[in-house]
């Protein structure tokens, strides 16, 4: 298994670092055919708005969107937005580049500035202890859609995780953690897509 991490912006070295920590083939994506012998795509946090840019820039859009066709994609925090087919009302950025791919509404920066960044403990099901999660200017998943499902809440009951078929989306960054968790949980959906 071969996962890419698109490599335009924002913390992908982290991923990497993680992925290459459970045994797993890794390539950091900065063209639009290196998406060719991968498995799966990591779309990393960092800034949603460039992030969109310079994949207009690079001709990345239909690329990536041909990709997630077929393959598996994970987006965190930024990623997240990206990924979104709507951004709330709430912030700026409503005319951002969007992948626009899974079937989820988004509000950007729902959380706060840098200095509101915060950590929490998610009961996540089938992991056997709570996932500490890292949340830093995070946006939140205001609604799943369609065949969007919800997977993880705060204690407060705000959607932070939903999945859609291959694709999966976290306002939070597991990369930060030392925990692979999801890391492994995004292998297992790539592997049962890819069957």
């Amino acid at each position: 298994m071969k996962i890419g991490v698109l490599a335009l912006q924002g913390a992908f070295a982290e991923h990497i670092v993680m992925l290459q920590a459970l045994g797993v083939e890794t390539a950091e994506v900065r063209l639009p055919d290196q998406l060719a012998d991968l498995d799966g795509l990591i779309i990393p946090g960092g800034e949603s708005t460039t992030i969109g840019k310079l994949a207009v820039m690079y001709n990345f859009m239909e690329p990536l969107r041909a990709f997630a066709a077929e393959k598996g994609m994970w987006g965190t925090c930024a990623g997240m937005i990206f990924m979104a087919k709507e951004i709330g009302t709430v912030g700026t950025g409503r005319d951002q580049p969007l992948l626009g791919i899974m079937d989820i509404v988004v509000e950007r920066n729902a959380f706060g500035r840098q200095v509101d960044s915060f950590e929490a403990d998610l009961i996540v099901d089938g992991f056997d202890a709570p996932f500490p999660a890292v949340f830093i200017r995070a946006p939140k998943l205001v609604e799943a859609k369609g065949d969007a499902r919800v997977i993880v809440r705060l204690e407060d009951g705000t959607a932070v995780a939903a999945q859609q078929g291959r694709w999966l989306v976290t306002s939070f960054h597991p990369e930060l953690t030392g925990d692979g968790r999801f890391h492994e949980y995004f292998l297992k959906m790539v592997e049962d897509t890819g069957e």
